[in-house]
C-alpha cells in the first residue's frame, strides 16, 4: 500500500514472515488473481495474536470475503470458540466455506449471508473481538453497533484506517471514503470507553480495547 511503509521496508517484513499453509496459501493467490482484498499474512498473524492475547473465544466478522481472514481467527479461538463470518456475496460465502472445511476449521465459524451490520444486530450475546472490515462509509455506523457488543477489555479491530495514506491530507468534498475514514479515527482515539492505537502496518490496523 503506497504511503504507508517505505517499499524495501514492506519487502523486509514480508521476507521475514513464515510460509504459510496450503490452503491459506491457495487463498492468497486467490485473491491476488481476482483481486479480492484480503488483509494478508503479516495483518493476519497480527489478528490471530492480537485474539490470542486476550483468549478470545467469540468473535464476530463484519465483511469477511472469501474467510482469509477468518481462518485466521478461527484458528485463535481454539475447539471451543466460534468466529461469526459475515459476507452479502453469497459465492463469496460458499468459497469460504470450502477453504475452512480444508482447513479443518469449518466446525468453528458460523456463516452469515447478508449486510454484515444487520447480522450483527440480529446476532444475540456480547464478543471477546469484533473485526471490522466493511464498506468504508459505514465505519461510523459500525463504532455505534459495535462498542456496546463488546465485553470489557474486548478488542474492535478495524482495516485500512490509513487508506493508503490519504487520511493524513485534507479530503475532497467527493471523496467520501476518506472523509469518513478520518472521522472515524477521530471516534475511536477522542471515546473514552476506548483505548485506542493505530499500528501502520499494510493499509493501517485500528486496535482498540474496551475500557
Amino acid at each position: 500500500m503506497p504511503g504507508i511503509l517505505q517499499p524495501e521496508v514492506g519487502k523486509y517484513l514480508d521476507a521475514l514472515l513464515p510460509g504459510r499453509d496450503r490452503v491459506m496459501r491457495e487463498m492468497e493467490r486467490y485473491a491476488a488473481q481476482y483481486r479480492i482484498p484480503i488483509i494478508g499474512p503479516a495483518c493476519g498473524r497480527f489478528l490471530y495474536q492480537a485474539a490470542c492475547l486476550i483468549r478470545a473465544r467469540r468473535v464476530f466478522e463484519l465483511g469477511s470475503a472469501i474467510g482469509y481472514s477468518t481462518l485466521w481467527l478461527a484458528r485463535a479461538v481454539g475447539p471451543r470458540g466460534v468466529v461469526y463470518y459475515t459476507d452479502s456475496d453469497p459465492s463469496n460465502a460458499q468459497r469460504a466455506e470450502a477453504y475452512l472445511r480444508r482447513a479443518g476449521a469449518r466446525g468453528r465459524v458460523r456463516i452469515l449471508v447478508g449486510d454484515a451490520l444487520e447480522m450483527l444486530r440480529r446476532t444475540p450475546g456480547k464478543f471477546d473481538l469484533i473485526f471490522n472490515d466493511v464498506s468504508k462509509t459505514q465505519y461510523p455506523e459500525v463504532f455505534r453497533l459495535a462498542l456496546p457488543r463488546l465485553r470489557r477489555g474486548g478488542l474492535f479491530i478495524t482495516d485500512n484506517v490509513l487508506w493508503s495514506g490519504r487520511v493524513a491530507k485534507p479530503a475532497s468534498p467527493k471523496d467520501e471514503d476518506t472523509r469518513t475514514i478520518q472521522g472515524f479515527n477521530r471516534m475511536i482515539y477522542t471515546s473514552r470507553k476506548l483505548f485506542t492505537t493505530v499500528v501502520p502496518l499494510r493499509d493501517g490496523m485500528a486496535i482498540c480495547q474496551k475500557l
